[in-house]
């Protein structure tokens, strides 16, 4: 006999999806679906002018600087870096999901603070870069860098450039405020006395998100 919902009763209730998904994280990764499309089209956007141009700066020239040693023989050295750290808290943040389903509150807080910490360490990386490249006279509307056949590149590359990582590091800030939150929220006992850490669980969603569109921006603009 089919299943049949009481009178007054929404399908809703209990906090559940009708995918058998808490209805949270069902929405989280809807948002979630929606920001990659934004992601998207200024990703497509970026790969279509760059792919069109005849010619373009070589990052390997671009990006070779390093904060205290100057430029690097080694290139794209200091993004590497960059790319570890955010990765890093992205296990992290695993680690911090994981005790939270283990009820492990104590846990929960140290892996979130070093989550916090590891995408602090990625946004001082990032404006050290921005500075660095807006003192060699790079920014929107602004391109100090040759192409890589010696012609003179087009404001397309630092346009996309500051747009596209300035939107992510948008994103990495937000992440560490509400990764902040939850670590408060920790802090005070709020998760333990519901019984879950799924606020935990959602968190880690946007935070995975963030460095795995972090991927296809460093594949974009430091290695293509």
């Amino acid at each position: 006999m089919a299943h049949t919902v009481p009178i007054g009763q929404k399908w809703w209730s209990g906090g559940r999806s009708p995918f058998n998904v808490e209805y949270g994280k069902l929405m989280m990764w809807y948002f979630l679906m929606s920001d990659a499309f934004t992601f998207g089209a200024f990703l497509i956007s970026y790969g279509t002018i760059r792919f069109s141009s005849s010619s373009w700066p070589n990052p390997n020239e671009v990006f070779k600087s390093f904060p205290f040693i100057g430029e690097m023989t080694v290139p794209l050295a200091f993004v590497s870096l960059m790319t570890f750290i955010l990765i890093m808290s992205s296990v992290t943040m695993v680690m911090a999901v994981g005790a939270g389903q283990a009820q492990d509150r104590k846990a929960v807080m140290k892996w979130m603070f070093l989550t916090i910490l590891g995408g602090l360490a990625f946004l001082g990386c990032q404006a050290w870069e921005w500075t660095h490249l807006h003192n060699e006279g790079a920014w929107w509307g602004r391109n100090p860098f040759m192409n890589i056949d010696g012609t003179q590149s087009t404001t397309n590359f630092t346009n996309f450039f500051f747009t596209i990582t300035g939107f992510h590091g948008f994103h990495v800030f937000s992440g560490v405020i509400i990764n902040t939150i939850m670590l408060i929220k920790t802090w005070r006992g709020d998760f333990q006395r519901t019984g879950h850490y799924l606020m935990i669980e959602k968190a880690g969603l946007y935070w995975h998100f963030v460095d795995l569109v972090w991927v296809f921006v460093f594949t974009c603009f430091y290695l293509l």
